[in-house]
């Protein structure tokens, strides 16, 4: 599991709940939908909590929420959390929006030996996702915007000034693109995610427990899981299967 203290892993992890905490509180008082995702939703079903190595936390939401949330979270923060986008922050390389905290430091494993300039505080992700039709020609559309959408990656820094304009129009596209009626969704901006997941998988979000709060979590987490990790998902990996993300990790007093 790396060079990082797990003392320190389990600092960050309630750094990052408080950030949820209020983050779910804005969505709430906003009629914001949002749900755990990725490893945070498996660590809600199947340990209550983090999974004990995990340095992150993942939630998911409409492309339409995400927009309004990122339009209104910096006002229903306290002082030492903020929105973290490319807009908010020029040089972020990233598609997706992050919620950072200053009561740490956490640098991943992509960012080693990179001239980062970009805030790099204790974090969870918002990724937007888009509910599109399942079709060929949507398909190829799809797979050449997710092309483009990784040059604004931070392998490709030098072209951030371009990324604000391009995912304006991507979003654009997606919203074209896209229908309201479809019966499957996926990421907006996330090349890795590649998976498609039914809405009835997702809708009506439903709660869960997690580090002994409730949160919303897709309505059939079980089917969701099973897409993203397979069958066994219950199951805990080999021990040389545990990474965290980070490379380095720092707590502030």
């Amino acid at each position: 599991m790396g060079k990082i203290n797990m003392s320190t892993v389990r600092q960050a992890q309630l750094i990052m709940l408080d950030i949820l905490i209020e983050v779910d509180r804005a969505c709430k008082k906003h009629k914001i939908e949002y749900w755990l995702d990725f490893g945070t939703l498996l660590g809600s079903v199947r340990e209550k909590g983090f999974i004990s190595w995990d340095d992150d936390l993942d939630i998911a939401m409409t492309l339409e929420d995400y927009h309004k949330f990122c339009s209104l979270i910096d006002t229903e923060l306290p002082k030492d959390m903020f929105l973290q986008t490319n807009s908010t922050d020029k040089s972020f390389p990233y598609s997706y929006a992050k919620i950072r905290s200053s009561r740490g430091k956490i640098v991943e494993k992509h960012e080693e030996n990179k001239n980062i300039i970009y805030n790099q505080g204790i974090f969870i992700d918002i990724f937007p996702i888009i509910a599109i039709r399942k079709n060929i020609l949507y398909k190829y559309l799809y797979r050449v915007n997710f092309l483009i959408v990784k040059l604004f990656s931070y392998k490709y820094l030098h072209i951030q000034n371009l990324s604000n304009f391009y995912i304006k129009v991507s979003d654009l596209l997606h919203i074209g693109w896209g229908n309201k009626k479809s019966k499957v969704i996926r990421s907006a901006r996330m090349p890795s995610y590649k998976l498609y997941i039914d809405t009835a998988n997702v809708f009506p979000l439903k709660k869960l427990m997690f580090e002994n709060k409730e949160f919303f979590v897709p309505n059939n987490y079980h089917e969701y899981l099973k897409i993203l990790y397979g069958e066994n998902y219950m199951q805990l990996p080999p021990e040389n299967k545990r990474h965290t993300h980070a490379s380095s990790l720092e707590i502030y007093e």
